[in-house]
C-alpha cells in the first residue's frame, strides 16, 4: 500500500463520511509523488501523517433566538489545521451545506494557499450551517453575536484570524467584529473584511476575483498571450465572480456568463455586471429578470442543465473561471470545454472542478489554475489589513492593489517553477501543491515534533 492509499484508509477511518477533506487531499498527496521521490526525509519525519490532521478542531451550538421569540440551534465550527508559518487564517462560512468535512478540506486547502503568497500565515477554516438567505438584518445580527460569543475564547490578532466566506459579508464581519471587541474590549485585528471605517482595508472584497483575473494574465502572459479580446465563462453572481468579472473587463476581455443556484446567464455581447448587482440586491429577483433589459442573452434554468453538468460550461469561450462553489464543474462540462477550445480553467473558488474534470483539462493539455494559487488574493488582502490594523493604518487602493499584484505574480512565479523542476513545465496544479506543501513541511522539521 502506497503513503497515499495508506493516509487516504486511515483518514476514512479517523475522519468517516468526510468525502470533500478526502479528495482535497489525494489531490495535493498526489501531485507530491515526484517531490518525496527526490526528497524521502519528508517521509522519515512524518510530515504528511501530521499535515493532514487539524493542530485542533473546534465545534460548538449557536443559540439565538429568531424575531418570533423562538429558539433556534446552529452548528458551529473553528478548524484550526496549522500554525506552522504563522497564525491560522482563513474565513467563516454560513450556509445550510456546511458541516465537518468541508470546513475540513477548506481548513487543508487554505494552509497552502496561504502558504503559497510568501505572507507569515497559518491556516483555518470555520462556519455554520446557519443560512443568512430570508433572515431579517435582526436575526443576522443576534445570531452572529451568538456565534462570536462561543469563538471568542479561540481567537485573537496573533492567535486565529477569521474572515469571511460565502454567507458572511462586511455585514456579518461588522456584528461579529462588534460582539468580539464588546467581550473582550480589545480593538485589534482579530477578524479581517471589515469595513475601512472598522480597520478594514480598501479592495478586501475585491480582492479575490481582483487577484483571480490578475493570475490568468500572469499564465496567458508566460504564453505569449493574455487576456486582451478573450472570452471568458464565469460561474456564480457573488463577490468573487462579480469583481472576477469587473478585472476581466478591465484588462480587456469579455465575460459572458455568470450563474446562481436557480440558472445560468449567457450574454455573448458581454454581462452588463452593473445589472447583476441591481437584481442580486434585490432578494426576490432572478437572473432571468435580466432578459427584460438585455433581449439577446439566453437563461437555463437549473432544471434544463445538461445531465450531470452546468450549463454555464457548455458556450464557447477562451477561458473558464468557475467561481461559485466547490465540484460545479464535472467531467461532463471538462469535456465540454476541452471541445469548445477552451485554453485554460481558473478557479475562483475552492476546489470548483472534480477530480476528473481536472483530470481531463490536464490531459488535455490546457491550462489549469488550481483555486489555491488562482483566489489566494482574498486571504492575501486580508494580511494586508491585518498589516494595516496593527499600524493603525490606511494604505490607499493604489497601495493595496500593486501589493495585491505583486502577490499573485509571486504566486505564479513559485507555482511555475516548481513545475518546471520536477520535469512538468505549465503544471500548475502540481507545482502550486509542491511548492506550498514544501514550504509547510520545511517549517514543520525546523519547529520540531510540536
Amino acid at each position: 500500500m502506497t503513503y497515499l492509499q495508506d493516509t487516504l484508509a486511515r483518514l476514512q477511518q479517523t475522519s468517516p463520511a468526510q468525502t470533500e477533506f478526502y479528495q482535497a487531499v489525494e489531490e495535493v498527496l498526489e501531485s507530491l509523488e515526484p517531490l518525496l521521490e527526490k526528497k524521502p526525509h519528508y517521509l522519515k519525519h512524518s510530515i504528511i501523517e501530521r499535515m493532514v490532521e487539524p493542530e485542533r478542531q473546534i465545534m460548538f451550538r449557536v443559540c439565538w433566538v429568531d424575531d418570533k421569540g423562538e429558539v433556534q440551534v446552529n452548528k458551529g465550527y473553528r478548524v484550526e489545521f496549522s500554525s506552522t508559518l504563522g497564525p491560522y487564517k482563513g474565513g467563516l462560512r454560513f450556509h445550510p451545506s456546511v458541516n465537518a468535512s468541508i470546513i475540513k478540506f477548506l481548513g487543508f486547502e487554505q494552509v497552502f494557499k496561504n502558504a503559497l503568497t510568501g505572507l507569515l500565515l497559518g491556516g483555518g477554516k470555520g462556519g455554520s450551517n446557519f443560512n443568512p438567505k430570508g433572515k431579517s438584518d435582526s436575526e443576522i445580527m443576534r445570531f452572529c453575536q451568538a456565534f462570536m460569543s462561543e469563538l471568542y475564547r479561540h481567537i485573537g490578532p496573533t492567535t486565529d484570524v477569521p474572515a469571511g466566506d460565502i454567507g458572511v459579508g462586511s455585514r456579518e464581519v461588522g456584528y461579529l467584529f462588534g460582539q468580539y471587541k464588546k467581550i473582550k474590549n480589545s480593538y485589534d485585528g482579530v477578524i479581517t473584511g471589515k469595513s475601512v471605517a472598522n480597520g478594514g482595508s480598501l479592495l478586501r472584497n475585491e480582492a479575490t476575483g481582483y487577484g483571480c483575473a490578475y493570475f490568468a494574465n500572469y499564465m496567458l502572459e508566460a504564453q505569449n498571450s493574455g487576456l486582451e479580446g478573450k472570452t471568458c465563462l464565469v460561474s456564480g453572481a457573488g463577490n468573487v465572480a462579480l469583481h472576477t468579472i469587473d478585472k476581466l473587463y478591465e484588462l480587456g476581455a469579455i465575460p459572458v456568463s455568470c450563474s446562481d443556484s436557480s440558472g445560468t446567464l449567457y450574454h455573448a455581447d458581454g454581462i452588463d455586471v452593473d445589472q447583476i448587482r441591481k437584481i442580486k440586491s434585490d432578494g426576490n429577483a432572478s437572473l432571468k429578470d435580466y432578459l427584460s433589459t438585455h433581449s439577446k442573452a439566453k437563461y437555463v434554468a437549473r432544471d434544463d442543465n445538461p445531465k450531470n453538468g452546468n450549463a454555464v460550461w457548455h458556450y464557447k469561450g477562451d477561458l473558464a473561471f468557475p467561481c461559485a462553489t466547490q465540484n460545479e464543474l464535472t467531467e461532463v462540462d471538462a469535456r465540454a470545454l476541452v471541445e469548445a477550445g477552451c485554453v485554460a480553467v481558473v478557479e475562483g473558488a475552492n476546489m470548483p472542478c472534480t477530480r476528473k474534470a481536472v483530470n481531463t483539462i490536464v490531459k488535455a493539455e490546457r491550462l489549469f489554475a488550481p483555486g489555491k494559487a488562482a483566489n489566494a488574493g482574498g486571504v492575501a488582502t486580508s494580511q494586508l489589513e491585518m498589516a494595516q490594523h496593527a499600524g493603525m493604518q490606511s494604505w490607499s487602493e493604489e497601495k493595496v492593489d500593486s501589493k495585491l499584484q505583486d502577490i499573485m505574480h509571486g504566486i505564479y512565479t513559485r507555482s511555475h517553477q516548481a513545475a518546471e523542476e520536477f520535469g512538468q513545465p505549465g503544471n500548475l496544479l502540481l507545482g502550486a501543491n509542491i511548492a506550498g506543501f514544501r514550504r509547510v513541511a520545511d517549517a514543520m522539521i525546523e519547529q520540531g515534533v510540536v
